[in-house]
């Protein structure tokens, strides 16, 4: 099959593939290879060209499209490369030893595989439930805790939770002590752990908790607030080329990390100028603290074992952005190759953020001010339980900002009739009866490909430091060049406002100052896991916030290709132990942000949002504040000031 760019949406050689796109990567691969009948399509994306021709393209330049596709078939994982371009199949690699990530296929067969399953329905009625087709269950990553008898089978581990009617919170009655280990291959239950009944009298929740606005009395003094722009949108789109201000990017996506981006300018009278080549959420990695052994060996890495991208939201206009939208729909194959439109997954839209910059000139009674706006690209994705919010903002001056917002429903489980909190040693906390929330944290990996100016680059490590004699008041930001990638393994230490810097080794301001953009940390969390531990030993990256390594296009992902059920130390740790030289190349960033959660009955029965997040600033990239063009915005009210302070 072959395929004319001009007929489809390409318009760059970054632009994600298109439906005609995957449909012919697939048709190649299945014309020139054995692939089986039941063979599962994990994955089919573009194989992104090389940094090298990125830069030196420019519109209307013939670019070529390949595919790279991971299968699985007869148990085994496959990786392929495709020349879309020329209708060819470049190449076929056995990965021996791998379980590709979970699909949303296999989520629902397994579910429906322990629902029916009659030694866990046995165990279920044990625990009161009387009706099999009101439970649901999540089949979490085996990863590290699978049983040792079958360390070669593809599994999962079904939790489970019973409704007393179909519209019910379906994470409000947790059957506790009860999993199912499942078979993916097969797609049969192959063990049933049975803990114990936590109260023989009472064995489940006996409340609903329900949230829904149909089921719950809502208030009637919250006044509908609207986002007006008369004039539209400030922002631009050609496909997937976005201009808003002074910055232009390309919009990408992959389904494992969802939202992707590219070739990251920003206009400096009248230059485009590169910040980043690639910008993305790499991993994620999310341990249970409680030592209850009900609980304590969860651990998901939902980017690498559920691929964040594939469970992502249809967004809607009113509730998950407001004002003036721009949406972008993705495509993802299913697991039998065919392309799938997953519309409005991506929403783009400004938003107010108080105030940028403001001058009062006292004397003369003058005022300047300007809003600070932003650009909010983002998408939204459910984990079972789970709501992540990815957002990233784009300011007018100068600098990005990363986010995640998390919410949805605590993970949980049952507690007998008379516990409350004083029992939880600090471990959980009771958010309703019967029910407890464990701690746990979120540690989200973000791979920052620099190419400040397009130039080779370094990283220095600032923190600040006293100067001067101890009767003075002198303190300086102290720098240090970090030429190693063990040298640049590093945490966040907010007491002395410490934070890194990227820069050119060949580019400078007005002043002298290289040209450079820092990584500013916000809140961030430390795993308190032990050395030993699971989570400690599969998420290397969450041995440190702070990362660099030299440019390797196989380098990816921060806990390796391969996360699931996979027990071995992989990917950013086994990588940096090379020790690399990172001084005058092309060096990627990779910080780790975590979010620890202590939950409170205040989270239930849905969480509110917990923020976290980074911040990239020019340092030196440019001569001055780029936002004072900005005009100011028309004042909706006028007040008469001449009367302040008259008697």
């Amino acid at each position: 099959m072959a395929v004319d760019l001009d007929e489809t949406a390409v318009t760059h050689p970054l632009d994600p593939l298109a439906t005609e796109e995957i449909s012919a990567a697939v048709d190649v691969l299945e014309a020139e290879w054995d692939v089986a009948d039941d063979a599962v399509y994990h994955n089919v994306v573009l194989d992104e060209p090389e940094k090298e021709f990125v830069k030196a393209y420019e519109d209307g330049d013939h670019f070529d499209r390949e595919a790279f596709i991971v299968v699985r078939q007869d148990g085994e994982t496959y990786e392929a490369t495709v020349s879309i371009t020329g209708e060819e199949l470049l190449g076929v690699e056995h990965i021996e030893g791998v379980q590709p990530a979970i699909t949303p296929p296999e989520v629902e067969q397994a579910e429906q595989a322990v629902i029916n399953d009659p030694e866990w329905q046995e165990a279920a009625a044990k625990r009161g439930v009387e009706n099999f087709d009101l439970a649901i269950v999540d089949p979490w990553p085996a990863s590290g805790f699978e049983p040792d008898s079958h360390d070669d089978r593809r599994l999962v581990r079904g939790l489970s939770w019973i409704r007393t009617e179909e519209e019910d919170n379906g994470y409000a009655r947790p059957i506790e002590g009860l999993f199912a280990f499942v078979d993916l291959d097969e797609m049969e239950v192959v063990k049933i752990e049975d803990n114990g009944v936590v109260d023989e009298d009472s064995p489940l929740p006996p409340e609903d908790a329900d949230f829904r606005a149909d089921r719950v009395d809502t208030r009637d003094d919250f006044k509908h607030l609207d986002v007006v722009q008369p004039e539209g949108p400030s922002f631009e789109v050609d496909g997937q080329t976005v201009e808003w201000l002074d910055w232009e990017f390309q919009v990408g996506w992959t389904p494992r990390e969802g939202l992707v981006f590219h070739d990251v300018t920003f206009d400096d009278d009248g230059e485009q100028r590169k910040v980043l080549h690639r910008a993305s959420a790499s991993e994620m990695a999310v341990p249970y603290g409680d030592s209850d052994p009900n609980h304590s060996w969860k651990d998901a890495f939902d980017i690498g074992e559920f691929h964040v991208g594939r469970m992502a939201n249809v967004l809607t206009e009113g509730c998950d952005c407001l004002g003036e939208m721009h949406y972008f729909d993705v495509v993802m194959n299913d697991t039998n190759g065919d392309p799938k439109t997953m519309p409005n997954a991506i929403c783009m839209h400004e938003e107010d953020d108080g105030v940028l910059w403001k001058h009062t000139e006292w004397r003369k009674g003058h005022t300047e001010v300007r809003r600070r706006r932003r650009l909010v690209v983002s998408f939204i994705a459910t984990v079972y339980n789970y709501d992540y919010g990815f957002y990233w903002y784009f300011y007018p001056d100068g600098s990005i900002e990363g986010e995640v917002r998390l919410t949805g429903i605590d993970s949980n489980g049952a507690v007998p009739a008379d516990s409350d909190s004083t029992d939880s040693n600090e471990e959980y906390e009771v958010v309703a009866p019967q029910v407890k929330t464990p701690i746990h944290q979120h540690h989200f990996n973000f791979r920052l490909d620099f190419d400040i100016d397009d130039t080779p680059n370094r990283v220095k490590e600032v923190h600040n430091e006293p100067i001067g004699s101890e009767r003075k008041n002198g303190f300086k930001a102290a720098e240090t060049l970090l030429e190693t990638e063990q040298e640049a393994r590093d945490d966040i230490d907010p007491l002395k406002g410490k934070h890194w810097r990227v820069e050119s080794t060949e580019t400078t301001n007005s002043y002298g100052r290289p040209c450079g953009f820092k990584l500013e940390p916000h809140s961030n969390v430390k795993s308190p896991a032990k050395p030993t531990s699971s989570v400690k030993r599969r998420a290397g990256f969450i041995h440190n916030n702070f990362w660099v390594t030299p440019y390797d296009e196989d380098e990816q992902f921060a806990a390796g290709d391969y996360p699931n059920q996979n027990d071995e130390t992989t990917g950013l740790a086994e990588w940096t132990e090379q020790d690399r030289d990172i001084v005058g190349e092309d060096v990627v960033l990779w910080y780790t942000l975590g979010v620890n959660h202590v939950t409170r009955a205040e989270d239930w029965p849905v969480l509110p949002v917990e923020i976290a997040s980074f911040h990239l600033k020019p340092e030196g990239f440019l001569d001055s504040n780029p936002s004072i063009s900005l005009p100011p915005e028309p004042c909706h009210t006028e007040h008469d000031l001449t009367s302040v302070g008259d008697d």
